[in-house]
């Protein structure tokens, strides 16, 4: 018996009028995900419980089957981890990305241009991070370079600043309202602002100026917490997992969890991602003796924050062809097998952040095929069926019968 899940992240979202009042999932071409919802079970799951912030680290380890409430210490750790931090219990992880902000000269005027320093390399960012580390480094304070726009400071003192905004949260606002309040939270404040005139005078920056890209000119420190203590996967729910992720996030929860997190060269994270890559990796890890493997795609819900309609129609698509097919191609010689495919949260377009909605899913069991006369796997389709999973976390143990 093998389990596959198949986790799009951002995937739901709500009817846009770019789309003549569909979805992108309703729009979206992706007949293998529309064939194994008519001869599976559909409905919706409550991934973000009431009071919860819907971000992929919550809804991801409910997804996963860990109550948040109970394991849920922030996000930055668990991507900490996953970059081979050694966090004590003392230390607050935070997340720094590097961002584009406006050029105007208060720092506290400027926009957010790009939460994401136009895609920057990983090799770039790691300069970036260098200098940073190289200013603002010290007893208290450690950088430590990432993939792409995605950094981490590890703040060697459990001194929590209070909350600090998500970056994607406020993409074309002014940042002023949403830089850090609490006064424990100075200090970081400091750094943000100095950082700005650090990196924006860097030959890196410089050279993308020059070649018509957004500069990343600072670092916006949010999402701080303490190493979570999970229990095992294998240990919870009896199988040997596995995850195929390009984000330290995921990666992360996978080794809280114990989890093999095998490393897929050219996942990105967005839609030049390495999607045939990630769906050899799930099989090689199912033909190596795990029992359940969550290949996650992160591309749809970088769309969703990028207000990009037709690329997150296109992501879904290429989830569709180039992940679940080539996985239902390989599972063709497996004796029996179950496949959960959802989002964890929507990031509707609308408003290019992530929401609490429950989001659809479809269970498929390849022995016990039904057909139930639904045609395409969307909110839609979802909500009419009446199946409702809540509290989120109990899906997993739905999809394992345990």
């Amino acid at each position: 018996m093998k389990y596959i899940v198949v986790l799009c992240d951002g995937m739901a979202d709500y009817p846009c009028k770019e789309l003549d009042g569909d979805t992108p999932m309703r729009r979206a071409n992706k007949p293998n995900m529309d064939r194994l919802a008519r001869l599976g079970e559909v409905g919706l799951v409550k991934t973000v419980a009431d009071g919860l912030k819907p971000g992929s680290d919550v809804a991801n380890l409910s997804v996963m089957g860990y109550d948040p409430a109970l394991y849920y210490t922030g996000r930055s750790p668990l991507e900490a981890v996953s970059m081979g931090i050694n966090l004590t219990p003392g230390d607050l992880a935070m997340r720094c990305n590097l961002v584009t902000l406006s050029d105007e000269e208060d720092y506290g005027a400027k926009t957010m241009v790009d939460y994401s320093a136009g895609d920057i390399s990983s090799k770039e960012a790691a300069e970036l991070i260098a200098a940073v580390q190289e200013a603002f480094g010290s007893e208290l304070y450690s950088f430590y370079p990432g993939v792409s726009y995605r950094h981490c400071l590890v703040q060697h003192a459990d001194q929590d600043p209070g909350f600090l905004t998500p970056p994607h949260d406020i993409s074309g606002q002014v940042i002023g309202d949403y830089l850090p309040k609490d006064p424990a939270a100075a200090a970081l404040l400091a750094m943000m602002e100095k950082s700005y005139a650090l990196l924006s005078k860097h030959p890196v920056n410089q050279k993308r100026v020059a070649q018509g890209k957004r500069p990343a000119n600072s670092i916006w420190l949010w999402g701080q917490g303490k190493k979570p203590q999970l229990p095992s996967f294998e240990e919870k729910f009896g199988l040997k997992g596995s995850v195929v992720s390009a984000v330290d996030l995921i990666k992360g929860i996978g080794q809280c969890a114990k989890m093999r997190t095998p490393h897929v060269e050219g996942a990105t994270g967005y839609l030049d991602t390495n999607f045939e890559g990630k769906a050899d990796a799930a099989l090689v890890e199912l033909t190596s003796g795990q029992d359940f493997v969550y290949v996650h795609i992160e591309a749809p819900d970088e769309c969703g924050h990028r207000y990009e309609v037709e690329n997150k129609v296109k992501a879904i698509e290429l989830i569709d062809e180039r992940v679940l097919g080539p996985i239902l191609a390989g599972l063709q010689y497996c004796d029996h097998y179950r496949i959960l495919i959802l989002p964890d949260h929507p990031t509707p377009l609308s408003t290019r952040t992530h929401a609490s909605d429950p989001v659809p899913f479809l269970l498929y069991d390849s022995k016990e095929e039904k057909d139930n006369g639904i045609a395409c796997f969307c909110e839609e389709t979802a909500a009419a069926t009446g199946v409702f999973v809540e509290p989120g976390h109990t899906l997993m143990n739905r999809f394992v019968g345990r």
